[in-house]
C-alpha cells in the first residue's frame, strides 16, 4: 500500500511521464519542491514496492502497476479540484486544499464526489442554480 508521500511522488512522476514522455530526478524534485536526494530515496522505495524500475545512474520508469496507480491518483486529484471549484472554493486555495485532503478520503467518498460532480456537469441548469445560491452564502 502506497503512503501519502509515495502517492505524491507517483502522481508527479506519472504526470511528467505523460507530458514529456519521461521523468528525471531533477524534474520531480522541482515539481515537489524537494532536494534531488529525497527524490532518489523515494525512487528506491517505489522500486522496492514495484511501482517503478530503477537502475542506478540510468534512470527509472513506471511499472504497469505504477502507471495504473499514477493515472488513478492524477484523476482523483483532478476530480477533487473540479469538486472544490464546483462548490465555490476560491481558486488560490484549491491546490493546497486538494493536497491536504486527497490522501485521506475513502474510496467510497471519492466515488460519491465523482457522482456528484458528474451529476452537476450533466445538469447545467441545476449547477447554475447551485452556484447562484453559493453567491449569496459568500456575501
Amino acid at each position: 500500500m502506497a503512503t501519502p508521500s509515495m502517492e505524491d511522488y507517483l502522481e508527479k512522476i506519472y504526470k511528467l511521464t505523460v507530458k514529456k514522455g519521461y521523468a528525471r530526478v531533477t524534474d520531480v524534485a522541482e515539481q515537489l519542491n524537494v532536494n534531488p536526494s529525497s527524490v532518489t530515496k523515494m525512487i528506491q522505495k517505489l522500486d522496492y514496492n514495484a511501482y517503478l524500475f530503477y537502475e542506478k545512474y540510468r534512470g527509472f520508469s513506471l511499472t504497469e502497476e505504477g502507471l495504473k496507480l499514477g493515472e488513478r491518483l492524477a484523476k482523483r486529484h483532478k476530480l477533487l479540484e473540479d469538486f472544490l471549484r464546483l462548490i465555490g472554493v476560491e481558486e488560490e486555495n484549491i491546490y493546497k486544499d486538494v493536497e491536504g485532503i486527497e490522501h485521506y478520503l475513502s474510496k467510497n467518498s471519492v466515488l460519491c464526489i465523482e457522482k456528484l460532480v458528474k451529476f452537476f456537469f450533466e445538469n447545467k441548469d441545476i449547477k447554475e442554480q447551485f452556484q447562484t445560491a453559493l453567491k449569496f452564502v459568500k456575501e
